[in-house]
């Protein structure tokens, strides 16, 4: 229970930056550590309390392993979410530059100021 309300303290982290913060680096950052935080709590949804590793051992049923095994398919998820999370990150990062580039600051009231 205590990791399920970590969890939640980072995401609201996250949001609390997502809200009240101008600067588009600390925008990306906030971002990033919400992103983060459902990452874990799909991971934390996953586990099985007691579960071993997802190796069969000699002479273990198909039954007995899949009682004791970690769920796969939240790991899985998560992976495939780090990948597109990736590349958000990577778009994001170089919008952000073309902004800089082009308004000489990463202040978004001052981008949408100096809109021409």
């Amino acid at each position: 229970m205590i990791v399920y309300l970590l969890i939640l303290i980072l995401f609201f982290v996250g949001l609390y930056g997502l809200v009240s913060q101008r600067n588009l680096i600390k925008l990306i950052i906030s971002l990033s550590i919400v992103e983060s935080s459902v990452y874990l709590f799909l991971i934390t949804a996953g586990y099985r309390k007691g579960a071993g590793a997802p190796i069969m051992k000699l002479g273990e049923s198909a039954g007995q392993f899949a009682q004791r095994a970690v769920d796969p398919f939240p790991q899985a998820m998560v992976l495939t979410a780090i990948v597109i999370g990736l590349g958000v990150l990577a778009l994001l990062i170089t919008v952000a530059l073309r902004l800089y580039h082009r308004y000489g600051t990463y202040d978004i009231t001052e981008i949408r100021r100096l809109r021409g």
